[in-house]
């Protein structure tokens, strides 16, 4: 836990300092540079209050502002949301959507551990932490997140059997999560969540599987099956036991079931004799 909060600690310290050079570095334009905020001062000055309308920005809630001056970013870093100003001719102006972003990663063809391919897709929750790394560090901030994701599913999938990415998806979101956050800490962009969508197997291995499992189902019933048969012949065993016992007893149990039989309103009438009876006609 300790090792975790010191390598947060230090990836903000880092970010910060990456920010701070690129803020800090504004004023070194020169004396040109100057010269020429001076002049766009003026001129803003002579025409105003025309002027104004073309200087005063107005950033939304869920937007920042980042600021150049003469192609440096402007000292503070982004600015807004609300009312910010601009000098004319020698600033310019970037807006950065800090709300949270969701694409859908392509279903990408992978071979798993045990040689098996699959066809995964997933989905993934980002939002831009940091407006001033997001447009300095890297040219288009969304479309690398995409192509980083697509190829991290790819990487992270290839090292699990298929067993452990049918089962273990939470994992492999996680995985994926970690690894994207800290390759894109540099461009100011925070992975919030990653969730794998589907899992598609080629459809010899589903049949394969459904055998499988029938098969499986099919031994389980014939194991049931047959206890429940062993069972029954125990209690059988058990209730001829009884019987031997006693004469009588074997008579009740045909009176009971002739009762059974003509409770079924057919038309069979079964008449049970005694076997000393047939024990007579035998011997004659």
């Amino acid at each position: 836990m300790d090792t975790d909060n010191e390598e947060v600690a230090m990836k903000d310290s880092r970010r910060r300092e990456r920010q701070s050079a690129l803020e800090n570095s504004d004023y070194d334009i020169g004396l040109c540079g100057w010269l020429l905020v001076a002049l766009s001062i003026l001129l803003m000055l002579v025409t105003l209050p025309i002027s104004v309308w073309m200087c005063l920005k107005i950033v939304k809630e869920y937007e920042r502002a980042i600021i150049f001056r003469l192609g440096r970013i402007l000292r503070g870093g982004a600015k807004g949301p609300g009312l910010f100003f601009i000098l004319p001719c020698t600033d310019s102006f970037i807006n950065v959507d800090m709300r949270t972003i969701t694409f859908d990663i392509p279903p990408q063809e992978v071979l798993t551990k045990d040689s098996v391919t699959v066809s995964v897709d997933g989905v993934v929750y980002y939002r831009v932490q940091n407006a001033t790394l997001a447009v300095a560090n890297i040219t288009n901030a969304d479309a690398a997140t995409r192509l980083l994701a697509q190829t991290t599913l790819r990487n992270v999938l290839g090292t699990k059997n298929l067993a452990e990415i049918l089962s273990d998806r939470k994992e492999i979101a996680h995985s994926m999560q970690s690894t994207l956050d800290e390759a894109t800490d540099d461009w100011g962009i925070k992975v919030e969540r990653v969730e794998i969508k589907d899992v598609k197997l080629p459809l010899q291995l589903q049949r394969a599987m459904a055998a499988e499992a029938e098969a499986s189902r099919e031994a389980r019933a014939k194991v049931i099956a047959a206890e429940g048969e062993m069972n029954a012949s125990r209690a059988l065993k058990e209730a001829s036991l009884v019987i031997a016992e006693s004469p009588s007893a074997l008579q009740l149990r045909y009176l009971q079931t002739l009762s059974t039989i003509a409770a079924e309103k057919n038309s069979t009438i079964i008449f049970p004799l005694p076997l000393e009876m047939m024990q007579g006609f035998m011997k004659r």
